[in-house]
């Protein structure tokens, strides 16, 4: 259980080390994510009609 105990501390110590971003960081990469996720979507599934649109013509 002393293990248990060591490793709990050692993670609070760890949390305490890191640097949070601050809200506008936050913002910004939240907002990248996003966009990048809805570009590939819409990119994607233009290769795929397109794809589709190809194969049910040629057969």
């Amino acid at each position: 259980m002393k293990r248990f105990w060591n490793f709990l501390k050692s993670v609070v110590c760890e949390l305490k080390l890191i640097t949070w971003p601050n809200a506008r960081q936050t913002r910004i990469d939240t907002t990248t994510v996003i966009g990048t996720t809805l570009f590939f979507t819409v990119f994607l599934g233009l290769i795929d009609w397109a794809l589709e649109a190809l194969l049910l013509n040629a057969g």
